[in-house]
């Protein structure tokens, strides 16, 4: 016999489950009785009856700029499953990233009572933590996802740790340079976004005492001539760099395009994030030296089925770490393209 909502809530709190200390690190107990940052989570009742009526259940990924070519890979991820999990999901999300352009959205969402489940990629962490909050107290499921937001109500995060990620990244440059010291230009598309300076924290404390002189974080802007342009202007200014390292996709391929055409291509190392297609080609002809994939298509399903488990199920929601894997012309075969 299948019970509904409320019976697995009953059940769940006979059974005394309870949240795990970490919500960011652990997991949230089943059947709105979970409690994240303060206070306890309470399922909406618009959300209980859809779920005991079986209605198509509807859950959103707001991604901080859909427009970037990172969110192709975490769309295709997320399609897949809803298709596995049997729910009504989509991307949304603002074009250019404008943190108070997101807040609306979600604030409009959340007032309509039109979604099930919610996951936020955070353009800003200070400026959506309000709006997370506002869904948890609301009685809507919301996790993290891509980019974290552990001091906020968020119920759990799937990806990957950007400040470790960074220390990843400072590793690999190490072994690339052998030794070698001298100026490092570190680029980035949004140079004060969240994930942004947690990545780049971890870079700076990962190159710490190696004798490398850190200029930036150059801030390029997604639009990809602008970023060309942007990279070009630095790197006449530091003729003398022996790196130039890229905390995201885009920043890494405007370098390495300009690391090709500028004829730099085995003077100045390069490392960066990422599998985009252009990114696999410049690996391929030795323009770049390495980069570090972030399972971008696993953040979009494990997002859509942590949300679909708990309504559904009444699964507990657990972090997932997606890890960091990193990408050389030797193991390039064995990896999938993200996008």
């Amino acid at each position: 016999m299948k019970l509904s909502l409320g019976r697995r809530i009953a059940v769940a709190a006979t059974l005394g489950l309870v949240l795990l200390a970490n919500a960011a690190c652990g997991a949230v107990t089943p059947a709105g009785t979970a409690s994240s940052g303060g206070g306890e989570f309470k399922l909406a009742d618009y959300i209980k009856d859809a779920v005991d009526k079986g209605q198509p259940l509807k859950i959103k990924l707001s991604y901080h700029d859909p427009s970037l070519a990172f969110a192709v890979p975490i769309r295709q991820g997320m399609e897949r499953g809803a298709k596995e999990f049997g729910v009504d999901a989509q991307m949304i999300g603002p074009s250019g990233g404008n943190p108070a352009d997101q807040v609306a959205e979600l604030q409009t969402l959340i007032n309509q009572k039109q979604i099930h489940g919610l996951a936020v990629s955070s353009a800003s962490n200070d400026a959506l933590k309000p709006v997370i909050a506002q869904a948890y107290d609301a009685g809507i499921p919301i996790i993290s996802f891509n980019t974290n937001n552990p001091e906020s109500k968020q119920m759990g995060f799937v990806g990957q740790d950007l400040v470790a990620s960074g220390r990843s990244l400072a590793k690999e440059l190490l072994g690339v340079l052998k030794g070698k010291t001298g100026k490092v230009v570190v680029a980035s598309v949004d140079s004060g976004a969240g994930w942004s300076n947690d990545r780049f924290s971890g870079f700076q404390e990962g190159v710490k005492d190696s004798g490398l002189q850190i200029v930036g974080p150059v801030n390029t802007g997604n639009e990809p001539s602008a970023a060309y342009n942007t990279i070009e202007s630095t790197m006449a200014a530091q003729k003398d760099a022996v790196a130039l390292v890229a905390l995201d996709c885009c920043s890494f391929t405007a370098g390495a395009k300009w690391l090709q055409q500028s004829g730099n291509v085995g003077k100045i190392h390069s490392v960066g994030f990422d599998v985009q297609p252009q990114t696999v080609d410049y690996l391929k002809a030795g323009v770049v030296d390495l980069t570090i994939s972030q399972a971008p298509a696993e953040q979009g399903y494990q997002a859509v089925k942590l949300l679909a488990e708990y309504l559904k199920n009444g699964t507990e929601i657990k972090s997932v770490d997606t890890g960091v894997l990193v990408v050389t012309r030797d193991n390039l075969a064995d990896v999938p393209v993200e996008g």
